[in-house]
């Protein structure tokens, strides 16, 4: 994904600003990622190039959680559950 076509994207909720934690990038495009919202904490992972960002109802946690679990070290001691960021306390 592009770091151009990232900067327009918006959280499909709310329409608020999302920030990005790069994972991975290959030939200058992300590869791996993390979108978070600023508002509802809602998590959108980067996969092979793709932000998922359907409706809740549409995604399934368990194929997100593994590439999650792996980046856990980038989500600043939170964890990930119902698709939203909340703190590992």
């Amino acid at each position: 994904m592009n770091h151009k076509t990232i900067e327009k994207l918006c959280c499909p909720f709310d329409k608020s600003d999302l920030n990005l934690t790069i994972i991975s990038e290959e030939n200058g495009n992300i590869s791996e990622g993390i979108l978070i919202c600023e508002t509802c904490n809602r998590v959108y992972p980067i996969m092979r190039g793709i932000p998922v960002m359907s409706p809740d109802e549409y995604r399934e946690f368990h194929l997100e959680k593994p590439s999650l679990e792996r980046w856990e070290k980038h989500l600043d001691g939170k964890k990930v559950e119902n698709f939203r960021l909340i703190s590992n306390e």
